[in-house]
């Protein structure tokens, strides 16, 4: 299986990426056979800062799980509207 038809399975996922200029926290918006795109994360205020498209073939390492990922997750989830009526 390839790295991208993999990532596919991850859309709308938060993630560490690591490409061959540069490596953030994210999430993944878009995996397509010729780029992804890939929404940065400013970690210090948890705000989208930047949307990239990398080519597929210089991702060089994906970290969906672990305890940095888990902590994005809880404190963009910890942002969203509390009161759902």
């Amino acid at each position: 299986m390839r790295l991208i038809e993999k990532l596919k399975e991850y859309e709308n996922q938060y993630m560490f990426i690591k490409w061959a200029t540069g490596s953030e926290y994210g999430k993944l918006i878009f995996a397509g056979e010729d780029f992804i795109e890939f929404n940065i994360i400013n970690v210090d205020t948890m705000d989208y800062a930047e949307t990239v498209l990398i080519q597929s073939p210089l991702i060089l390492e994906v970290a969906i799980g672990g305890a940095d990922v888990q902590r994005i997750v809880a404190e963009v989830s910890s942002k969203l509207p509390s009161d759902l009526g």
